[in-house]
């Protein structure tokens, strides 16, 4: 059971990268649009070039259009498309000083009381972002630029956001039933690197 959920977090995790790549390729674009645009109205190329200017400016050539809005739903999805692989290997920030300390079994209740609120947590966050979706999907709301329909954006993040929850569920059960049964379900949390 643990392979797949990783396979399924690692799935997630290339989409999310995947996402990430277009994001950066789209913002690269329109910077070197925006650029070219400012130069083209600059003074020095309306003295010294003033019919290239004319022609690159006629051509369109600029910031992309709706770059932002586009930007801010690919980001919100890349974010839930992580949380599956950094909650399955244990690749989430935490500071160690006081519980180094520990004993491996009072830190493998703490481990275990962690995840099963990260469990509620993300469930929450995808009930309530399954609700976000829905109200969007009935208002009929769109963005201000592209003019999309902006439940699409909520429900490509609803998608990462379920796969998290599923994933953190089925660690949060695993880290129970590992403290019931005293038998090892799940390897150490390996970081970012399994």
């Amino acid at each position: 059971m643990y392979l797949f959920f990783l396979k399924l977090s690692r799935a997630m995790a290339y989409l999310g990268g995947t996402m990430l790549s277009a994001l950066v390729l789209l913002t690269c674009i329109s910077v070197i649009g925006r650029s070219i645009n400012s130069l083209m109205h600059a003074d020095f190329m309306k003295e010294n070039a003033p019919g290239f200017a004319t022609w690159m400016l006629g051509t369109g050539v600029g910031p992309i259009n709706g770059d932002f809005e586009l930007i801010e739903a690919g980001i919100a999805f890349s974010i839930f498309a992580f949380l599956p692989l950094c909650q399955i290997t244990g690749g989430h920030a935490t500071v160690d000083v006081f519980t180094a300390r520990l004993s491996p079994a009072v830190n493998r209740g703490l481990q275990t009381v962690i995840d099963l609120v990260f469990a509620v947590v993300l469930v929450v966050i995808a009930v309530q972002l399954y609700a976000g979706t829905e109200s969007k999907f009935t208002s009929g709301q769109v963005t201000f630029l592209l003019e999309f329909p902006l439940w699409w954006a909520y429900a490509l993040s609803l998608g990462g956001a379920v796969v998290a929850a599923i994933v953190s569920v089925y660690i949060a059960y695993a880290r129970v039933a590992e403290l019931a049964t005293g038998r090892k379900m799940l390897p150490e949390n390996t970081g970012a690197e399994p």
